[in-house]
């Protein structure tokens, strides 16, 4: 392949993705409504990744606490352990984590679902029956991922400060002073920043999955190609954009 026909490729691909996402955004102001495919993706990507969230967070914060007091007790900093682990779990490591579990358990599942129905032209028939496939199809899929990804994060958040405090507790931290330091550092841009990165993160990962799934050629092997390439793009671009929220949100409060 030639370097101006694969450029060409990825600046064409680049296109459809956004008048993909920009259509599945502009379709939730126009009916018809699809409430019933709305509730039945939000039981499969909410509460379907709760128990792998519960897992992750839990441990994450375990891990994290059991880390953050070993090194800080080198410097007689062990009491400050709450809000090390606090900060971290809320403003990185809860979204980022809960997008990539999320990203590994749902947008394969979007992009091997829809690609399965376009190589076998169920889309083509929706299309010939006046239904909208992205209305139907991909707009549930997007809004359900955006909000029940700011559940799981809370979850993950809650929970990985639980498992801090739990392991904090057996390395001879008083409980009470560690969930007093995991509250009393937390200010507003830093629970902003935790509800914002989530809220880009569901879009990211129902759009990348929708797309891949929407353009899937080449019978089952194009829809397992489709799958990996799901959970590869939107896993890099969860990173890339995490680290520029973080970054924007640097600048403007200063942490």
């Amino acid at each position: 392949m030639q370097i101006g026909e694969f450029v060409r490729e990825k600046v064409l691909a680049v296109q459809e993705y956004s008048l993909l996402s920009w259509m599945a955004l502009t379709n939730v102001f126009r009916q018809p409504f699809y409430w019933a495919d709305l509730y039945t993706q939000a039981d499969l990507i909410g509460f379907g990744s709760v128990p792998i969230v519960i897992l992750t967070g839990f441990f994450t914060g375990g891990v994290l606490a059991l880390n953050s007091a070993t090194t800080l007790a080198q410097f007689g900093a062990k009491a400050v352990t709450g809000e090390l682990v606090s900060l971290s779990m809320i403003k990185e490591l809860g979204p980022v984590l809960t997008g990539l579990m999320v990203s590994g358990r749902n947008a394969s599942g979007m992009a091997s679902e829809l690609g399965s129905m376009q190589v076998t032209e169920q889309i083509d028939a929706m299309r010939a029956l006046g239904v909208d496939p992205l209305k139907k199809l991909v707009t549930p899929r997007v809004l359900s991922t955006i909000v029940m990804l700011v559940f799981l994060t809370i979850i993950s958040d809650s929970l990985g400060t639980m498992g801090g405090g739990w392991i904090a507790s057996t390395m001879g931290i008083d409980a009470s002073q560690y969930f007093h330091m995991a509250y009393q550092s937390l200010r507003f841009p830093d629970i902003l920043e935790g509800l914002v990165k989530p809220l880009l993160f569901g879009f990211i990962i129902a759009t990348v999955g929708c797309y891949f799934g929407m353009s899937t050629r080449g019978g089952t092997q194009g829809v397992g190609r489709s799958t990996t390439q799901a959970v590869v793009v939107s896993s890099v671009l969860i990173i890339f954009s995490d680290f520029l929220i973080s970054r924007l949100t640097i600048d403007l409060f200063g942490r």
